[in-house]
C-alpha cells in the first residue's frame, strides 16, 4: 500500500542505499540499477517498507531529489508462484492506465534475481489515504459528504473497470474469461490443500455447497480480486479514488465476484467486525448501504439489477471462503517467517479463516 508521508512516520523503516537493515532490499545493488532504468531518479535513496500488505511487498523508495517511488517485490523465501508474477502485475497495471481506472504509473520492471533476489517493479507514488479501518474514515472523512462521495467514487470505478474491453488494452489473454466460479473454486481449493496449518470442516463444507449452487456467468470482464477501500488511496478533500492498488489477483471472468468481495467489506454500523486482523472503514457510518451500490452500479454498467440481487449472497459467500484460503496461505507465510512484519498475532489469522468459512456457509 502507499500512504502519505505523515501516515507512514510510525509504521515504515528507512534505509539509505549501502544498508541491508530493510528485509527484501538489496540497497546498493538497487540502487545502481534504479540509476539505470528509471528516467530521472537521482541518488542517495531510502528505502521504507510500508506495513499493511500481506501478500507481496511494498517498499516506498526515497531519492536524493525528494522524490518517492514505490518498489512492489514479491515475498521472502519460498511461496506459491502464480499470485506473486511481478511481470503480470506490472503488466496489468500497465494496462489498466489506459482506462478510467486510476492507478500509479507503472516506470520499470527488473527481472534480474541477482538484483535484488526477486524480481521487482517500481511504480509513481501516489498521495493519498488507505481507509484500513473505522477511525481512518472517522478522522479523514469526518462530514457525511465526504463519505458520500467516496461510495460514489468506489462505485463508479468499478463500474468503468467492469466495462472495460480487456481485448482493446491489451489484455485479453490474460485468463481464460469463462467458467470463472470453476477455476477460481479448483485453483482456491488447491491453495488451501498447500497452505492450511491444520483441519478445518467448515472450510470443506462451504466449498461443497459452493459447488454445487453455481450461477450462471452473465457479465465477463475484468475482475480486480481485492477491490475494496484498505486496496484504494482516497483523497479525503474530495472523497474520490486517487488510485487503485494490489493488482495480484486481477484476471479476466465473472465481474460480479468483485461485487461479492466488496459487499463482504462494505460492513455496516451495527454489524459484527470483528475479523481478526481485518477492519472496516464503512462501519463508522454516512456510506452508501449496500444495496445503493447495487443499484448505482447496475446504472452506471447496464447490468441487471434483479440478477445480482439473486445471486449475490453465493458472489458474498464464494469470496469469505475464497478469502479464508487467502488468509491461510498469509498465515502459513507468517508461522514460516518470511513476512516483514513478524510482530502480528497469528491467532487472529487463525479465528478470522473460522469466521470466513462460517459466514459462507451461512450465507449459502
Amino acid at each position: 500500500m502507499h500512504m502519505t508521508d505523515d501516515e507512514t512516520t510510525d509504521e515504515t523503516t528507512a534505509t539509505p542505499a549501502g544498508s541491508e537493515a530493510v528485509k527484501g532490499i538489496r540497497a546498493d545493488r538497487v540502487e545502481r540499477w534504479l540509476l539505470d532504468n528509471i528516467d530521472g531518479a537521482i541518488a542517495p535513496f531510502t528505502f521504507e517498507a510500508i506495513t499493511g500488505g500481506h501478500s507481496n511487498l511494498t517498499f516506498r523508495v526515497t531519492g536524493g531529489d525528494g522524490r518517492n517511488l514505490v518498489l512492489r517485490r514479491p515475498p521472502l523465501g519460498s511461496v506459491l508462484a502464480t499470485a506473486h508474477d511481478m511481470s503480470r502485475e506490472h503488466r496489468i497495471i500497465s494496462a489498466i492506465a489506459k482506462t478510467d481506472v486510476p492507478v500509479p504509473a507503472a516506470l520499470g520492471l527488473c527481472t534480474d534475481e541477482s538484483i535484488n533476489d526477486a524480481p521487482f517493479y517500481i511504480m509513481d507514488f501516489v498521495d493519498g489515504v488507505v481507509f484500513a479501518d473505522e477511525e481512518t474514515a472517522e478522522a479523514e472523512l469526518p462530514a457525511p459528504e465526504q463519505r458520500a462521495a467516496a461510495s460514489r467514487s468506489v462505485v463508479e470505478v468499478l463500474a468503468s473497470l467492469h466495462t472495460a474491453d480487456p481485448d482493446m488494452i491489451g489484455l485479453g489473454d490474460l485468463g481464460r474469461k469463462e467458467s470463472y466460479i470453476d477455476r477460481q473454486l479448483k485453483r482456491w481449493s488447491g491453495q488451501w490443500e498447500k497452505s492450511k496449518t491444520r483441519e478445518l470442516p467448515v472450510m470443506e463444507e462451504a466449498y461443497r455447497r459452493l459447488l454445487t449452487g453455481k450461477p450462471e456467468q452473465r457479465y465477463t470482464g475484468i475482475v480486480h480480486g481485492d477491490y475494496r477501500l484498505g486496496n484504494m488511496l482516497v483523497d479525503p478533500a474530495t472523497g474520490s479514488i486517487a488510485a487503485v492498488l494490489d493488482w495480484e489477483l486481477c484476471t479476466l471472468g465473472d465481474v460480479l465476484a468483485d461485487i461479492g468481495y466488496l459487499l463482504n467489506n462494505w460492513v455496516q454500523p451495527g454489524e459484527e467486525t470483528f475479523r481478526g486482523a481485518t477492519a472496516f472503514p464503512t462501519h463508522a457510518g454516512g456510506f452508501s448501504s449496500r444495496e445503493a451500490l447495487v443499484e448505482r452500479y447496475c446504472d452506471l454498467t447496464g447490468f441487471d439489477v434483479d440478477h445480482i440481487n439473486s445471486s449475490v449472497n453465493y458472489y458474498r459467500a464464494f469470496q469469505s471462503w475464497r478469502l479464508g484460503a487467502i488468509v491461510e496461505g498469509v498465515l502459513a507465510r507468517y508461522l514460516k517467517g518470511v513476512m516483514v512484519d513478524d510482530s502480528v498475532d497469528t491467532d487472529d489469522y487463525k479465528i478470522q479463516v473460522e469466521q470466513l468459512a462460517e459466514d459462507a456457509v451461512a450465507l449459502l
